[in-house]
């Protein structure tokens, strides 16, 4: 690239009003392509069809994400097969439900699971939610009330993870997790729910809502991009290095034996 390309490059920018939006579970569902292109980048498979919804299938073939705005009730559909470590789960997540909070969960996905006991009222707990017991419910609530997520028992001892957010109006998202979901998944999820950070949103799509809080912040086409490639060449490093791993592992099993000629005809 020359001198003069690259003084020209991004000349003649503009900026373009954007929107920092708290508490971020009411900050509407957001571009999708902040999961899509992470997992893409992460050596998952597009299977979306032309015109049809997102679909994206582990490398694997075991994890497959759908996002399917046009049927009721609409949104995430996350679903894991059965193997031999976890039974069949699934998870379904609204169509407003923040993108950077349904990347808690997929991006976890990607990730090799911690060797430590997942605890998914953690990330809860240190953002300082109101929590309680009911019998053999547990319940943990924002610090606002705009968000919340809940652990049911039955009688039978199978469990239901539920969550979700809304204002006042009642215009907001929830989401559910089978008994079988892997709590590694969860508490990630849970971890985005609850982060006090807030989201960014493009002018004309931000919620209308007396529970919201905006700041308005001015952004050049080329920062945004920057930023979108960060997150999506921190997936490709991850996956990268995960399989520099595996590649670089001392064989376990040894070597089938072939007898040399001398020695095959000294057993003749």
């Amino acid at each position: 690239m020359s001198k003069q390309q690259w003084r020209g490059w991004g000349a003649g920018e503009q900026a373009e009003q954007h929107y920092l939006v708290e508490p971020r579970a009411l900050a509407g569902g957001g571009d999708i392509r902040h999961v899509s292109e992470f997992l893409r980048a992460s050596g998952w498979r597009d299977r979306s069809t032309s015109g049809g919804p997102l679909a994206m299938q582990s490398l694997d073939r075991q994890v497959r994400i759908v996002y399917d705005p046009y049927v009721l009730p609409g949104g995430w559909t996350i679903h894991g097969a059965a193997n031999g470590l976890t039974q069949e789960w699934s998870a379904h997540l609204g169509w407003q439900t923040p993108v950077e909070i349904v990347a808690g969960l997929t991006d976890a996905l990607t990730r090799p699971r911690s060797a430590h006991a997942p605890n998914v009222w953690a990330p809860v707990q240190e953002q300082n939610w109101h929590t309680r017991f009911e019998g053999r419910h547990y319940t943990a609530t924002s610090p606002d009330e705009t968000a919340w997520m809940h652990y049911r028992q039955s009688p039978e001892g199978e469990a239901m993870w539920w969550t979700g957010a809304k204002d006042r109006h009642g215009h907001g998202w929830t989401a559910r997790f089978t008994p079988s979901t892997p709590m590694h998944l969860v508490q990630a999820f849970a971890a985005e729910l609850a982060s006090p950070e807030p989201v960014m949103r493009p002018r004309g799509r931000v919620p209308h809502s007396d529970r919201i809080r905006t700041r308005s912040v001015s952004v050049l086409p080329s920062q945004l991009s920057a930023w979108q490639q960060a997150r999506i060449t921190a997936a490709r490093a991850a996956t990268w290095a995960r399989s520099s791993a595996r590649s670089a592992r001392p064989r376990t099993t040894a070597r089938p034996h072939t007898p040399t000629s001398s020695s095959a005809r000294t057993r003749r």
